[in-house]
């Protein structure tokens, strides 16, 4: 099935079934026959595991993930490609449900394609302007998926992987480490798509796991949306306002920045997970 990707298929396909791309649903169909057999292999489906896809677009990644999972549930909100889809890859280790994915309830749809709580392997090319709500859709879920294998927008996937003191740290990065190991799988050109997209992408890895700091989580990732929540910001008087908003003086803040053993004219940019996890810890006392 390598034909999936070859760009004259896809051109002609298109033509034949009159479809033509829609940007308010970011397609883009890749053409590279080799980037989706290195995405196939960084996803290293096992026997017995399900394959989630989201966006299959004309079905390059699904081919490939049937081959080796027992069984691919693949929703596609577009239902012209809906229809492609179902005529091109009829068989039965293969369902494809039309909707929106960030909507759907995942674990009923896979239920009623027939799983029953086996281990799980998300693939997706995503749609770049669902990226960040569809990742953490995902890390969020009690699925359980025992890897993710995500192509997104080059900056996202270095928004995702930033580290402590990175110009690119953000609530993404953080609720990454919260939720899972993440790693830069391989980046890809722009020119290996139809249409080409008007920037890079990469393609990351995560491998959920249990949470290694202890706040509680509303709590916690409410300190850090607020610590970002202007960047330029001391932590400090970042805070200023969730503290007023649970209660806290400004002197209840700063005590609680101490016993945190954390500089008040930092940035949010310089403090770690496990930072947040023990300020947010040392609010609550004061609640």
């Amino acid at each position: 099935m390598s034909h999936i990707t070859n760009p004259s298929y896809v051109t002609r396909i298109m033509k034949e079934r009159g479809f033509s791309t829609k940007k308010r649903f970011g397609q883009n169909f890749l053409i590279d026959q080799n980037i989706v057999e290195k995405i196939i292999e960084n996803a290293d489906i096992k026997e017995g595991q399900w394959a989630l896809e989201i966006g299959p677009g004309l079905g390059a990644l699904t081919v490939h993930l049937a081959e080796r999972a027992e069984h691919v549930v693949a929703m596609e909100i577009d239902t012209a490609l809906v229809a492609i889809l179902r005529e091109t890859l009829d068989n039965s280790k293969t369902t494809i449900w039309e909707g929106d994915a960030l909507g759907a309830n995942w674990g009923e749809l896979l239920q009623t394609a027939g799983w029953q709580g086996q281990p799980l392997k998300l693939v997706a090319n995503l749609p770049y302007y669902l990226t960040t709500p569809l990742i953490m859709k995902a890390l969020e879920s009690d699925l359980p998926f025992a890897s993710m294998v995500v192509m997104v927008q080059k900056e996202v996937a270095t928004r995702m992987l930033a580290s402590v003191g990175s110009k690119d740290v953000g609530v993404l990065s953080l609720a990454v480490q919260y939720y899972a190991d993440g790693r830069l799988a391989m980046n890809v050109p722009r020119t290996v798509f139809i249409p080409a997209p008007a920037v890079d992408s990469s393609v990351v890895e995560l491998k959920p796991r249990a949470p290694k700091v202890d706040a509680p989580r509303t709590e916690l990732f409410a300190v850090i949306r607020a610590g970002f929540g202007q960047r330029r910001k001391t932590v400090r008087n970042a805070l200023k306002a969730i503290a007023e908003e649970w209660g806290l003086s400004p002197e209840m803040l700063d005590d609680a920045l101490l016993r945190a053993n954390i500089t008040p004219g930092l940035r949010a940019e310089r403090l770690s997970l496990g930072d947040f996890s023990t300020l947010t810890k040392e609010l609550l006392k004061g609640v």
